[in-house]
């Protein structure tokens, strides 16, 4: 009989100005994290898709690779010059950009981690959001690709010498997604010129079958979109950006959500039931439904079927974001950024709402790999103030919290979520351990009663008091002073004396008995 694999253990990143540490992740014994691996000094890092290795810059010129198993540094190199860097889906290249000068210095390099050569280099006049990386790999790496002047160049990387292994020749290309089956789809993102409109088109990667395209469409007043792949590669969410709203609705233009499919079934609009734009819109882990954010505030929250059918709704509220857990099962819909932080979490499978909270100032959020635990964090520069983490459960309740002078980044490191069992299952273990450790404290014990009170791993933040302008506290202890009182509201005991003298003469009196 095989033994099942225990779950790997959860870990969080956290970098703040003196560099780098990981955690333990939750549970936490005694509420709080054990250091897993001790400050280091760094200015940015990156984990790996799959989660196996970690890459830090640590200099303008020195980068080091990290194997996340084991926590140790495999792989130092130094980078002259480097302004961005970049690591494979499994951690096998690392892809650096360095300030160049002349067309013929080669300044972006492809380099094998395990060997520390550089095994491809080419030359790139900037570096933009559309056009970093300069080469995009597959999940499993078996494939990698490169957006130039009209078309879409692929190469091999088992043998980056044997260069550009077939182009997809696509006239004003200006972005492009490859699909997360290895090697299937890939979409292509053309924008308007002289009076065509711009278009999303679909191509297979297979050399032989990239003639024509298996999917299209066609829109007007496009400046960006964003492309969306569920897992199975079956559907493309088209999220179309424009920069002006001809209808003045909104002053940040206009979006619209179109949904394209692989089979050419589904090319057209989602129907959104409410107007205004497009918030966010996230795939399930199983890639059969997707769930929309959309319309103006208060926002309205619905989950479609991969045939584009309202299947659920969410309700309304202050929201703009959603996560959908790992697991397919819990979600978390929320309005971060300029709303003032409302999440609710969902079961989906059961359709119920578990539970509401807030997290103000959230500038990043995450479910973890397992699915039990929701992180947010505040981070610089994008708030230079109330920095911190927070983790709560899949039920909205406050788990963790802690501030940070300066915070840059916080980070659960990536698992796959079929290395964790059931998510039902892992919190009803959560449970159990929370039942044992009830039961180790005597019951009844009066010394270990109030010290459980007095110290909670959490404590609640204290709501702060009522404002009170400096003439009012003045006039307070005046009056204190004047008629016995304390500044506090409270009485003092000359006070309370004289009013139970009052009290007991007004009853005599209205005994009669003077």
């Amino acid at each position: 009989m095989a033994v099942a694999e225990p779950s790997p253990s959860l870990d969080i990143l956290v970098r703040d100005p003196e560099g780098f540490a990981i955690w333990h992740g939750p549970p936490f014994t005694n509420g709080q994290p054990r250091i897993k691996l001790d400050t280091v000094q760094c200015t940015s890092t990156k984990f790996s898709e799959d989660g196996s290795k970690l890459m830090v810059t640590k200099s303008d010129s020195l980068i080091s690779i990290y194997e996340c198993q084991s926590l140790r540094e495999i792989r130092s190199l130094q980078v002259p010059n480097v302004l961005a860097a970049t690591i494979s889906p499994c951690g096998t290249y690392l892809q650096t950009f360095q300030k160049s000068t002349s067309p013929q210095d080669k300044n972006v390099v492809v380099w094998k981690i395990d060997t520390g050569d550089s095994v491809y280099q080419l030359f790139q006049k900037n570096m933009t959001k559309a056009t970093w990386p300069a080469i995009r790999f597959s999940s499993d790496e078996a494939m990698a690709c490169r957006l130039a002047t009209n078309e879409i160049q692929f190469l091999e990387p088992a043998d980056f010498s044997g260069g550009i292994v077939h182009r997809l020749r696509i006239p004003s290309i200006a972005a492009f997604e490859l699909s997360k089956t290895v090697g299937s789809f890939i979409a292509v993102f053309v924008p308007e010129s002289k009076g065509m409109p711009a278009n999303v088109q679909i191509f297979a990667c297979g050399k032989e079958s990239q003639s024509q395209p298996v999917a299209r469409r066609s829109f007007f007043r496009c400046s960006s979109v964003q492309l969306n792949w569920n897992c199975n590669s079956t559907g493309l969410l088209v999220v179309v950006q424009s920069d002006v709203d001809k209808t003045n609705q909104s002053y940040y233009g206009e979006t619209k959500l179109n949904y394209l499919t692989t089979d050419g079934t589904h090319e057209g609009l989602v129907p959104l039931r409410k107007e205004g734009p497009v918030h966010d819109v996230q795939w399930s882990n199983g890639g059969k439904e997707f769930a929309v954010v959309y319309g103006f505030m208060p926002a309205m929250a619905t989950i479609f079927d991969k045939k584009c059918n309202p299947l659920f709704e969410l309700g309304t509220g202050p929201y703009n974001t959603i996560r959908w857990n790992p697991k397919g099962k819990f979600i978390c819909l929320a309005g971060f950024g300029n709303l003032p932080g409302d999440m609710s979490f969902w079961d989906y499978i059961e359709k119920k709402q578990l539970g509401t909270t807030k997290a103000e100032l959230s500038v990043t959020s995450e479910w973890s790999p397992d699915g039990r635990y929701f992180m947010t964090a505040t981070t610089a520069p994008r708030l230079q103030v109330d920095n911190g983490i927070k983790i709560f459960h899949h039920n909205g309740s406050l788990y963790y919290k802690r501030m940070f002078d300066r915070l840059y980044q916080a980070d659960w490191k990536p698992e796959s979520p079929d290395k964790f069992g059931d998510v039902e299952e892992l919190v009803k273990s959560i449970d159990s351990l929370k039942m044992e450790e009830k039961k180790t404290q005597a019951p009844g014990s009066k010394s270990a009663q109030p010290s459980t009170k007095a110290t909670p791993a959490n404590p609640p933040a204290q709501k702060p008091a009522a404002y009170r302008p400096p003439h009012a506290k003045a006039a307070a202890s005046v009056q204190a002073e004047l008629f016995g009182g304390s500044p506090s509201g409270e009485m003092s005991k000359s006070a309370l004396k004289n009013k139970k003298k009052r009290e007991k003469q007004r009853e005599k009196k209205a005994t009669g008995d003077v």
